[in-house]
């Protein structure tokens, strides 16, 4: 078990200070070969705003293998890591979505909607397999169902190797589930603090600025100085509390300041050109 190698790209990234790169895409075949190809860590497929489909995600994840590369690699580690957003808002404390995708093998679930403590703490909970309270890391208490068997294939695991790497990071430095939350309103952003101090096992507070900026009056008017104002709030809590910040609307125009203002979680529309996210690697030294 300890010479399996970090399989979690977007971790790798995060742990080791560097920005990583996504996209959303629909949970469509031809997407995912594209996606799979790209230079992008990871692909986000999306299962809020597009019917959720588990069979489709299984088939996504299937089309993302190429055969030749992990023969010519000789490693298992996928070359663009997979995750999924879940349709549920946090107040409808979901759980069922998380535990379908996960035994399908994704590497990591978004959280649409997480406005306070209890909703995060269901998110991160949802996540991770039941353990005793006597043993180290317990809390978020797991809830997660046992049946990994997919996920084992998936991963190029057996179960027992399974079970040691299936927990969430930072609160297990060796897990590879990555608990990605979204702040998309302003209950969410008085409660960040809380939320951050409170419920461990959060890798990634992504905003959701469309949403945010419904609520403030200004929608889908990304540039606008009150919804930016909110957004920066968003930012230094997470500074504070050294956890990493995402935005989901990278472009070429906006790619240099999202870097410098310290956003570590990059996600830029795939198009046809990956203009965004060539920029991108182009600014963080990685083209």
């Amino acid at each position: 078990m300890n010479n399996i190698p970090r399989l979690n790209r977007v971790i790798d990234a995060l742990e080791n200070g560097k920005v990583t790169f996504s996209a959303f895409t629909p949970m469509d075949i031809t997407n995912a070969q594209v996606m799979a190809a790209s230079q992008f860590d990871s692909v986000i497929y999306e299962g809020e705003h597009n019917p959720w489909d588990i069979v489709a995600l299984g088939s996504c994840l299937q089309n993302m293998l190429d055969r030749r590369k992990i023969a010519d690699s000789g490693s298992i580690v996928p070359s663009v890591t997979p995750l999924v957003r879940v349709p549920v808002n946090g107040v409808e404390r979901g759980q069922w979505h998380a535990k379908q995708a996960l035994d399908t093998g994704v590497y990591g679930v978004v959280w649409p909607h997480i406005s306070t403590v209890e909703e995060a703490y269901n998110a991160v909970a949802a996540c991770r397999y039941p353990r005793l309270g006597s043993v180290p890391l317990y809390e978020p208490k797991g809830i997660r169902g046992d049946g990994p068997g997919r996920a084992c294939r998936y991963w190029g695991l057996t179960q027992q190797e399974y079970y040691s790497k299936a927990d969430v990071w930072p609160l297990d430095p060796g897990g590879e589930i990555l608990v990605i939350i979204q702040i998309e309103d302003t209950a969410g952003i008085t409660n960040l603090p809380d939320i951050l101090k409170n419920v461990p096992g959060i890798g990634v507070v992504l905003i959701g600025e469309g949403d945010l900026g419904q609520e403030l009056g200004y929608p889908r008017q990304y540039d606008h100085p009150i919804l930016l104002e909110a957004m920066a709030e968003i930012v230094e809590v997470c500074k504070q509390h050294n956890v990493v910040v995402g935005h989901p609307h990278a472009n070429e125009e906006n790619m240099q300041r999202l870097l410098d203002e310290g956003y570590r979680f990059i996600m830029s529309g795939p198009g046809r050109s990956f203009s965004g996210l060539e920029k991108g690697l182009k600014l963080t030294g990685r083209s």
